[in-house]
């Protein structure tokens, strides 16, 4: 029953032993992408905004930071209030492109959404800015597991349990209002909570006999797939967005973890074994198709890009590792597109369709990154006060 348990409720990866809270040695993953990626000079006043613009660009595999030569100057400036001016020129001429008074709810969430529009104006491929995303994560800071929600660099972090229980893949609601994860606090079992973040009331939603987890809202915010094991294995369900009318979808023996919609909500792809590997229904049940994974024999965790339909995240086991891949149905193939020597996990897309968050895991700890699916340029953004950091949930604002 551990074993089962262990398959269903963390997608195979996340509570094995011997990686624990410790030194943060995961460091970032640079590649070489000089004839890829667009100079940039960033400069912003006061320092708090010059550091987290530069962190922000220093994590967008789309830019590379210089001092000197040919490039875009992006200046940011605090201009009273909640409102950051961003000014951008370009060359050694400095061409105006942009001046513009960006506002938002704090005076950081200003910078990033003015970082957002830079990024807009710049990119020259139509990509989407992602800065402004929200995560929701499990993370250590206490010495437990606990669900914090906080800005994509881990700023303004709020924790929003105290249970003092192992807590799981905490999910968002398509409007960002709500929180779906597992939780053992009240019973010891794992149950489904939903957390309202306009009033910080928690309330179950899901408690029935045996295992119940992997949550995740349909785009429209109206059903929520789940896996219960209630009767017998582990089954992907359907319910409404209460908790309520549960179908089951699913018909065998086979374990199966981590349902994810499609962007238009007519399909889920979800992870099955043997493997696993990873199948789509569609969404009123019927008979699962398997993705075939060429080459992987592990295929789990998938995330489905809003963005590009055709993109599916997972984590793909590479040898003895566990790397972040792409499947591409289009194409009908994953690849792997982390380039590291740690482990990546759990990835979650961001905004712009190549970005996305993971967790980065040694045998010491486990760090939170953002990693650049076209490059494999990896940046840390979890800080060392959290701890261990992982389950990272981006909801694109």
């Amino acid at each position: 029953m551990h074993h089962l348990l262990r398959l269903t409720l963390l997608a195979l990866l996340t509570l094995t032993p011997g990686f624990a809270q410790g030194t943060r040695d995961i460091g970032r993953v640079e590649v070489a992408v000089e004839g890829v990626t667009i100079p940039v000079r960033i400069s912003g006043a006061p320092a708090e905004l010059n550091t987290l613009a530069h962190l922000a660009f220093q994590s967008h595999g789309r830019y590379r930071r210089v001092t000197a030569g040919q490039a875009y100057d992006l200046k940011f400036s605090a201009a009273g209030g909640n409102q950051v001016r961003v000014e951008i020129t370009r060359g050694s001429a400095g061409t105006p492109v942009m001046t513009q008074v960006v506002p938002g709810t704090t005076l950081r969430h200003a910078l990033l959404r003015a970082a957002d529009l830079a990024v807009e104006q710049t990119n020259g491929l139509g990509l989407r800015g992602f800065f402004t995303a929200r995560l929701a994560f499990v993370g250590e800071a206490t010495g437990r597991k606990e669900v914090y929600i906080s800005d994509l660099f881990l700023g303004e972090a709020k924790r929003i349990t105290s249970d003092s229980a192992p807590v799981l893949t905490p999910r968002w609601s398509p409007d960002g209002t709500r929180l779906l994860y597992t939780s053992y606090f009240k019973s010891g079992f794992p149950d489904i909570f939903q957390h309202d973040l306009t009033t910080y009331q928690r309330t179950t939603f899901v408690s029935y006999r045996g295992t119940n987890s992997g949550a995740r809202f349909s785009p429209s915010g109206r059903q929520v797939a789940m896996v219960l094991t209630g009767e017998g294995t582990p089954e992907i369900y359907v319910s409404d967005a209460q908790g309520r009318n549960v179908s089951r979808k699913t018909r065998s023996d086979a374990v199966k973890a981590s349902p994810c919609w499609s962007p238009d909500g007519s399909q889920i792809v979800f992870t099955m074994e043997p493997g696993p590997q990873l199948y789509l229904i569609g969404a009123g049940g019927g008979q699962p198709r398997r993705l075939a994974t060429p080459g992987f024999t592990y295929a789990a965790e998938p995330d489905w890009s809003t963005v590009n339909p055709n993109r599916i995240a997972c984590t793909l086991r590479v040898g003895r590792q566990y790397q972040i891949g792409v499947y591409d149905l289009s194409r009908g193939r994953a690849e792997v597109v982390s380039k590291a020597s740690f482990d990546g996990i759990e990835p979650s897309w961001l905004g712009d369709g190549r970005h996305l968050v993971y967790t980065a895991r040694n045998r010491t700890t486990s760090v939170l990154c953002i990693l650049d699916t076209e490059t494999g340029r990896s940046t840390p953004i979890s800080p060392a006060s959290f701890g261990a950091a992982m389950s990272g949930s981006a909801w694109i604002r």
